[in-house]
């Protein structure tokens, strides 16, 4: 093998400290939550019901943050650098079955969408906080992602559709078709 297209296959594995990180700052978020549940606890008796529906929602948004920082770990990792090898791991997550570029980028972008839900959510509860010029960003910034995921979901489905055999013998090992050199290529039809 020809040593740049090594070099450029190797060069995959620059991504593990980023990934690295990222597992850095989901222990971040996990002190974060537990601070703002000991806060919750703590000044439960003092805060109205508003109040205590917005810590809740401070701490689901925190939960929905970490699952996308696991998605992007774990998704981008399987995807992108190497194989996790968990068949047949009891915890292995059921996504992981089917994940590539297209399928996480849909997920991904779901996951702000419920994020933005939620900061949405907390805007309106307590809308005295914010000025009207605030909620309308935040509204837009909302049906941007919306439209944006419903797009994103639209060119995964027809890519996928309309070239399934593509998608079927992409799985498919190389030399099946002729692709290894080595390999017995196929034969022109006469």
């Amino acid at each position: 093998m020809r040593p740049l297209p090594v070099i450029i296959f190797m060069s995959r594995w620059l991504q593990v400290p980023l990934y690295l990180g990222l597992i850095v700052a989901q222990a971040v978020y996990v002190v974060l939550f537990l601070k703002e549940v000991w806060h919750l606890v703590a000044e439960s008796m003092k805060l109205d019901e508003t109040n205590v529906m917005l810590v809740v929602l401070s701490l689901i948004d925190v939960v929905m943050i970490s699952n996308l920082l696991i998605m992007v770990i774990i998704g981008g990792y399987e995807t992108f650098v190497s194989r996790l090898n968990l068949d047949g791991h009891p915890d292995e997550p059921e996504w992981l079955d089917h994940v590539n570029a297209g399928v996480l980028k849909v997920k991904l972008s779901m996951a702000l969408i419920s994020i933005s839900s939620i900061h949405l959510l907390k805007t309106f509860i307590s809308p005295d906080q914010n000025t009207t010029h605030t909620i309308m960003w935040q509204v837009t910034i909302h049906v941007a992602f919306l439209i944006s995921a419903l797009v994103m979901a639209l060119v995964d489905r027809l890519t996928t559709h309309t070239h399934p055999k593509h998608f079927e013998e992409s799985a498919a090992p190389l030399h099946a078709v002729g692709g290894i050199k080595g390999s017995t290529p196929l034969k022109a039809q006469d």
